[in-house]
């Protein structure tokens, strides 16, 4: 199951916290895909998760609708990561981020501190079709090296 804007964990606390605990049990720790929303991250502490995914589709909208980089620095929903990842962090959470992005908009979300994972397979692929796979991990690899 995947979802646009992040899973809802203020309002299913008392079901995520029972499955966590369930696989936690297990040996797997939990992540949890979230909008970067102060209720939603507060949640996910409470409810136990060692992870979030912060959703970055909004930073990904927004930077596409901006035509200089230097002015998709100053976006809000940029402003709202970099927030979200600082307290995430001050809750003991550790923090990964994903969707949307690209090898355009990568650079500025170096901005967000904490982060420890990045998912980006979608961009990835789609350039692998004209560059080839290897070519295509490595350009996103050289972008990475700057965080």
């Amino acid at each position: 199951m995947t979802t646009e804007g992040g899973l809802d964990v203020a309002g299913n606390e008392k079901s995520l916290s029972d499955l966590r605990k369930k696989m936690n049990d297990a040996g797997i720790e939990v992540s949890l895909f979230i909008a970067p929303d102060e209720e939603q991250i507060e949640a996910s502490a409470r409810v136990g998760s060692q992870f979030i995914e912060l959703h970055t589709g909004q930073f990904a909208e927004a930077f596409f609708e901006k035509p200089q980089p230097a002015a998709a620095a100053d976006l809000p929903e940029l402003q709202c990561l970099v927030a979200g990842a600082k307290q995430a962090h001050a809750l003991g959470l550790r923090v990964n981020a994903g969707h949307g992005l690209n090898y355009e908009n990568l650079p500025i979300l170096f901005a967000v501190p904490h982060l420890e994972e990045l998912n980006i397979g979608h961009s990835i692929v789609s350039r692998s079709i004209f560059s080839g796979m290897e070519t295509a991990v490595k350009e996103m690899l050289r972008l990475m090296k700057g965080y």
